[in-house]
């Protein structure tokens, strides 16, 4: 199966392929405060049969003034062997977030070397909604030796942004609601003033998914990213509030082949946190000729 493992799973698929011995499948749900829900408590409540609790949420290095920043290659390859998870496993992850955690964990896995790395298309609710099997409690698995991994690959740091405003070499696509990158107030979901790097495009990450939470087509990922104003012959760092859901765009962008792109782990939490960092608000001013 590995050879051809691809990035996104149906829910069928997942269902005809579970118990494989090299399957491995990782609940990667995390939610915004406000929504006031814990994944430890959903996941021991219930969860597709044979999944690993992966605790997105505590799966940050501490130590990196990044804001909620990826995890070193240490700390990831540590959480993976403590779930019993090897590097040449075919992974499946879900979520069961307003904001699509999983594509986080994609990003997490891929950016440090882990090729079979797969989205389940739709998710938990999608696969709550076809009434297929449930299991409860916290799963229990044998660790194995920590692999070495990569550090990650594709993200950008602050200071890069920053060069970016000069040189203009990475287009910047923000997830964020339009209300957030373009109005004024205070961010709802991080605090802070509402606002955007200059130069930067929109694309609300829901706009990616069918009504029923699974991804678009390629075919209408490609419009939906050329619409937003993406030259996809130029290479793209995504970005968002906390690097969330920048890294549902990510795998957007991967679905339609495009792989010259990076992550702004920081993203707006940093950049407006910055007082000296540049800032745009308000509506985007009219081209002139």
């Amino acid at each position: 199966m590995s050879e051809s493992f691809p990035s996104l799973v149906s829910t069928e698929w997942l269902a005809a392929h579970l118990g494989e011995p090299r399957l491995v499948v990782l609940d990667a749900s995390h939610h915004l405060p406000a929504a006031k829900r814990d994944p430890r408590a959903e996941y021991e409540g219930a969860h597709i049969p044979g999944a690993r609790f992966l605790d997105l949420a505590s799966l940050t290095d501490a130590s990196s003034p990044v804001p909620a920043a990826l995890p070193n290659a240490a700390q990831l390859a540590e959480r993976l062997a403590g779930l019993g998870v090897g590097v040449a496993d075919d992974i499946v992850i879900y979520d069961d977030s307003a904001v699509k955690t999983s594509a986080r964990a994609w990003f997490m896995l891929t950016a440090q070397g882990i090729r079979n790395v797969a989205i389940l298309d739709g998710g938990l609710g999608k696969w709550r909604a076809e009434d297929r099997p449930m299991e409860s409690g916290m799963q229990e698995f044998a660790s194995t030796a920590a692999a070495t991994l990569s550090e990650c690959r594709n993200v950008r740091f602050k200071s890069d942004m920053l060069v970016n405003l000069e040189s203009c070499t990475e287009q910047v696509l923000d997830a964020r609601g339009a209300d957030r990158v373009y109005g004024a107030g205070i961010d709802p979901v991080h605090g802070g003033e509402n606002g955007r790097i200059p130069g930067s495009l929109n694309l609300p990450f829901g706009e990616v998914f069918d009504a029923d939470g699974t991804y678009k087509s390629p075919a209408e990922l490609r419009d939906v990213v050329v619409a937003a104003g993406i030259d996809l012959d130029r290479p793209v760092v995504t970005t968002c509030g906390s690097g969330v859901t920048a890294s549902v765009l990510l795998f957007a962008l991967h679905l339609i082949g495009k792989h010259d792109t990076a992550l702004y782990d920081g993203s707006w939490s940093e950049w407006a946190a910055d007082p000296d960092t540049p800032k745009a608000q308000g509506p985007e001013e009219p081209a002139t000729a």
